[in-house]
């Protein structure tokens, strides 16, 4: 199992009040990892990245998809390795900031730190 399927199954443990679908579709490239039902009965996408450094990759078709849908869209990052006191490992950007993290990375600050602060992201 890869990282961002384990990421995957992290997720599901952690925000179980959700209901996801992982979408693995190689015919419409950019598309992101996760469809994710809230209990207010409204959908998001995520795309999942697990990173051991600063630098986030994103191919293209992924940017592209992000910035023509710049609503209820996430990045969600999980950073491997060791972090700085008091930072979380689990990060999460609204899609419409893709472009600034390509370009800056985790020195970006994240829109949400945490499973606590994604769950109430998700939820809004």
């Amino acid at each position: 199992m890869g990282p961002e399927a384990k990421f995957y199954q992290q997720i599901k443990r952690n925000l179980k009040e959700f209901s996801f679908i992982r979408i693995e579709n190689s015919s419409l490239l950019g598309t992101p990892d996760l469809l994710v039902y809230n209990t207010s009965g409204h959908f998001c996408t995520i795309e999942l990245k697990v990173t051991k450094s600063k630098k986030i990759r994103f191919s293209p078709h992924q940017i592209a998809f992000h910035s023509k849908h710049p609503k209820n869209t996430f990045i969600m990052i999980k950073t491997l390795g060791p972090l700085s006191p008091n930072t979380s490992p689990i990060s999460m950007f609204h899609g419409s900031r893709i472009r600034e993290l390509a370009a800056c990375g985790l020195k970006l600050d994240a829109c949400y730190s945490g499973w606590d602060a994604c769950r109430l992201a998700l939820e809004a």
